[in-house]
């Protein structure tokens, strides 16, 4: 039994021998085994001219341009188009339909080409890229996660991202410390949908470890300070900030150059205008931030949004809270639950990144 696993071993060991020796040189499996397909194509293109197309040596280039990286990817490309030279030199009568084909396939490579070309600043294959950024966006999304509250506080958020694309400029970011201390942030980037969506990606990471360590006096300065050492053209964001004692309902309320909150009144049934200045975070160094002081009381409920919800071009932002607390009115009636999402789903515009946070602390 010892000599019959030496003797299985022998070829697993010289196999696994070859592929760290092609793992060094830069031959992958994957490279390895799209060369041996586009071979073996090209030898049935070649011995089967009638029934087999020219067309098929597009599948291992389609292939490539997903699997491989871009240190790969061009080189196949290549070898692939001198594979489809010499395969249509091997045919007798080269009609318009197969030289259309050829330069159809020509023109395909060189797309594959240019796209690996702006690939290689990312450094990994398509998928690999592709699976970065979802985990990427899903991290911006489990920053914004609301931690558990007791069971009379609700809070709720909806994103809306401009053009219905999976990253946004708008994100919120969530934490809760300590026992009986909840902060709220909720974040505008300057820009809309993808093209502020990789600033929103660091922002969230950044503002989130801030979040949690600083009390909430320091988060805005640790946070303007942040973004003027990235040196961004467009370095700048506005944001609204939270924290609130969910014992007592005490709260705290900070504007970075943001939308104002707005407060609804249990008693009087009334929406509120919490109006409070503070600069815009990126611009002013050692920038000083006001902040309003309230109480929840049970029945209450606040909201954060950005200025996709309230802007409209030609109109004052003022008109836009206007119809935005008529809205609430209309749509939530003083029910609260699920209240984000229905409120977004009637206001703002589609090409506009949108983002709301409804906090409400419930009657019983």
């Amino acid at each position: 039994m010892p000599e019959l696993n030496s003797v299985l071993s022998a070829p697993a060991r010289r196999l696994r021998i070859q592929w760290q020796q092609a793992a060094r040189t830069g031959w992958t499996l994957e490279l390895v085994g799209l060369i041996c397909l586009t071979v073996i194509m090209a030898y049935v293109i070649v011995s089967f001219p009638v029934w087999a197309p020219l067309m098929m040596l597009v599948l291992p280039m389609s292939i490539g341009s997903l699997v491989l990286g871009p240190r790969e990817l061009p080189w196949f490309v290549v070898f692939v188009l001198l594979v489809l030279a010499f395969t249509t030199s091997q045919r007798d009568n080269l009609d318009a339909r197969s030289a259309t084909t050829v330069a159809m396939i020509f023109a395909l490579g060189f797309i594959i080409l240019m796209a690996s070309f702006r690939r290689s600043r990312l450094g990994v294959a398509g998928l690999r890229g592709e699976s970065m950024l979802v985990d990427l966006r899903d991290r911006i999304l489990k920053q914004g996660r609301i931690p558990e509250l007791p069971s009379d506080w609700h809070a709720a958020w909806e994103l809306r991202s401009a053009g219905g694309t999976a990253f946004s400029g708008d994100f919120v970011v969530a934490s809760r410390a300590h026992s009986n201390r909840l902060e709220l942030v909720v974040v505008d980037v300057s820009g809309k949908g993808e093209q502020a969506g990789t600033r929103a990606l660091l922002l969230s990471g950044a503002f989130g470890g801030l979040m949690g360590a600083l009390p909430p006096s320091d988060f805005f300065p640790a946070a303007n300070a942040y973004l003027l050492r990235q040196d961004w053209e467009e370095g700048f964001a506005t944001a609204i900030h939270l924290s609130i004692e969910l014992d007592t309902g005490d709260y705290e309320l900070r504007s970075a150059g943001h939308p104002p909150a707005v407060a609804h009144d249990a008693g009087s049934g009334r929406w509120n205008v919490l109006e409070i200045d503070g600069p815009v975070l990126g611009l002013i160094p050692d920038a000083e931030f006001p902040v309003t002081r309230g109480r929840m009381r049970r029945g209450d409920a606040i909201m954060l949004y950005t200025d996709g919800l309230v802007e409209f071009r030609g109109r004052d932002i003022s008109m836009g809270i206007d119809r935005m607390l008529g809205q609430a009115d209309r749509v939530l009636r003083g029910d609260f639950e699920d209240g984000a999402a229905r409120l977004v789903d009637a206001l703002g515009a589609p090409d506009d990144d949108r983002a709301l946070l409804l906090l409400h602390r419930r009657v019983t």
